[in-house]
């Protein structure tokens, strides 16, 4: 019959872990690599968005700090993903990262990249920090910063519709893993506090007009109207539903954030969404950058932030040594969400924000104004 091991094979037992962490500390200066796989560009020239400076930043302050003796050399590559281009090109571009031995990488973005993502992730074993919305794009080497949540925003999106009085919605969705995955929750959540789905219509992630399914949502007679997707056809859904005189509460997912480009804005005015800043969180107010959007300082500091301390905690810096860093990130203040959401990880743990990460917010002549 099994026993309780004693104090000295217990000890005894913890001994590699030991060594492999003091072996990691008092190793010799080296210089290592990250990876930035950016999957919304072809190349540098049509990129538009850039994490090194928030990477650079929080790693500069670990080694500043003494915590990290390496030196971190930044790289990037580039793969045109769904619905644009095509996942074989971000497998392309993880492939070119691979080759060049980072020991983590940054990215994908794009929750349908993400997902596609993880076998190959957990397959190569290089811990892999992905900023998606997908829960499910998470494995022993995939780890998740929920840039939003396909299941969690309609949690909340239901529960939003329920306390305005829309009781009957109609649902225009992306046909997409992202669309499809937010209907299949917010029927669950439906079930349980009595929101009936009158008509739901799904339309390609890239159209530019959306007026014949708008139209066939509404002949459902909603209380409520409800756009999920990646946010590209959102202009000409929302463009649809303004045209068709139609006043009711309206509400998207995290597409929403397509507002913080100014000449969206104007087309969603007055749609409800879940962002991932609140106006009262300290740790954002501290880090905001001026000369870019609100919530790209929150997850710009938020990327950064797990980065440098997995891998300042890492035993090693070998790929299974940063694995097992990202793992003792733990109860940091985030920058996204509201005031108190923390950042880490754990063994089993792969989503890195915990609490009130998402904030509903409405857009009104312009402006994202918290509800």
């Amino acid at each position: 019959m099994p026993t309780a091991l004693s104090q000295h094979e217990h000890v005894r037992s913890l001994r590699p872990l030991h060594d492999l962490w003091h072996r990691g500390k008092m190793a010799t200066q080296q210089t290592i690599r990250v990876g930035i796989l950016n999957d919304s560009a072809a190349n540098a020239a049509t990129a538009s968005t850039d994490l090194t400076g928030w990477l650079r930043r929080e790693i500069d302050a670990v080694r500043a700090s003494g915590r990290l003796d390496a030196e971190v050399e930044i790289i990037q590559a580039y793969g045109l993903g769904l619905p644009w281009g095509s996942f074989e090109a971000v497998e392309r571009a993880f492939d070119e990262l691979d080759r060049q031995g980072v020991v983590l990488i940054v990215g994908p973005a794009i929750g349908d990249n993400a997902l596609l993502a993880t076998p190959l992730v957990d397959r190569a074993k290089i811990p892999t920090i992905n900023w998606a919305g997908a829960e499910r794009a998470r494995g022993d080497y995939m780890f998740h910063l929920q840039v939003g949540s396909h299941e969690d925003e309609s949690l909340l999106i239901a529960r939003q519709l329920v306390a305005a009085g829309a009781r009957r919605v109609a649902v225009v969705f992306d046909l997409s893993p992202i669309g499809e995955r937010h209907l299949e929750y917010l029927k669950v959540e439906g079930r349980i506090i009595g929101l009936e789905i009158a008509a739901t219509e799904g339309i390609n992630p890239l159209a530019a007009d959306a007026e014949e399914a708008v139209q066939r949502a509404l002949a459902g007679r909603p209380e409520g109207f409800v756009y999920f997707g990646l946010g590209l056809s959102a202009p000409a859904v929302a463009r649809a539903l303004a045209a068709s005189g139609w006043s009711g509460p309206r509400i998207m997912n995290a597409a929403g954030m397509r507002g913080h480009d100014p000449a969206t804005a104007a087309k969603i005015d007055g749609w409800i969404y879940p962002d991932l800043y609140s106006d009262h969180n300290h740790t954002l107010a501290a880090n905001l950058d001026p000369a870019a959007p609100v919530f790209r300082s929150a997850v710009g500091h938020d990327i950064g932030r797990l980065v440098a301390e997995g891998l300042a905690r890492s035993p090693d810096l070998t790929r299974d040594g940063v694995r097992l860093g990202l793992e003792q990130v733990k109860w940091l203040p985030a920058a996204e969400g509201k005031e108190g959401t923390l950042l880490g990880f754990g063994v089993r743990d792969r989503g890195a924000l915990h609490g009130r990460y998402l904030v509903m917010r409405q857009w009104r002549e312009g402006k994202s104004v918290e509800v």
